[in-house]
């Protein structure tokens, strides 16, 4: 780790991978079922034709690892898939076996970055403190999952990057079509949406309803 709080960990290619794609797109779509058999490729598929190109599946969602692994091969060039939820550095291995390229955890356990950086894959840590923050980016994470958003809102976006504007934030956790504005405008590198946006696609929903939905939210994310 480096002593300088603003100046981290030299980023890996992995890092710059998500970090240039958050960076463009300022968009996660984050994929959680706890049904077996959920659609979970053909509603990746979608989103990546709306033109979502960072999607997170959830680790404990049935049949995640294997639905990275189909989706990696191939996968659209500019297109990233990653696995959330990810709590434990032996599941790191997993992810990378997956071909998973970056991984998201709802908490900062420097371990996983550690973990991930030695397999050369992106990491969003969760965070909800600017100690948290602080200790996730001086540990090497790609950026700083804000989580969860919702009960801190666009207002802790900008707070923080007041005195630690070298931070990248992704807020993630209640966040809805008509929040990504907000915390884009307030400084946020991107914003992680699940079900505001997947919907009921996993329940076996519309997935032309998802389609134009999704567009939606890559539009108000680039506006």
């Amino acid at each position: 780790m480096n002593d300088d709080p603003m100046q981290p960990t030299r980023p890996t290619a992995g890092d710059l991978a998500l970090r240039q794609n958050l960076e463009r797109h300022g968009l996660v779509a984050i994929l959680r079922s706890r049904r077996p058999g959920a659609p979970l490729v053909e509603t990746v598929r979608t989103l990546i034709e709306a033109g979502v190109r960072c999607v997170e599946i959830t680790l404990p969602t049935p049949g995640s690892l294997e639905a990275v692994a189909e989706l990696r091969s191939p996968l659209p060039e500019g297109c990233l898939i990653g696995v959330g939820t990810v709590t434990e550095s032996h599941q790191v291995e997993q992810v990378v076996a997956a071909g998973g390229q970056f991984i998201v955890s709802p908490v900062y356990e420097p371990g996983l970055i550690l973990a991930a950086r030695g397999k050369n894959i992106g990491t969003l840590p969760g965070c909800f403190t600017a100690t948290e923050a602080l200790a996730a980016w001086r540990t090497g994470a790609t950026a700083v999952k804000l989580f969860p958003a919702e009960p801190l809102g666009p207002g802790t976006v900008a707070a923080l990057q007041g005195p630690l504007p070298e931070i990248p934030l992704v807020p993630t956790g209640g966040v809805g079509l008509s929040d990504i504005r907000p915390y884009l405008d307030a400084g946020a590198l991107a914003v992680g949406v699940g079900s505001p946006l997947v919907g009921d696609a996993l329940d076996g929903g519309s997935q032309a309803e998802l389609l134009v939905r999704a567009r939606k939210f890559v539009a108000e994310a680039a506006s």
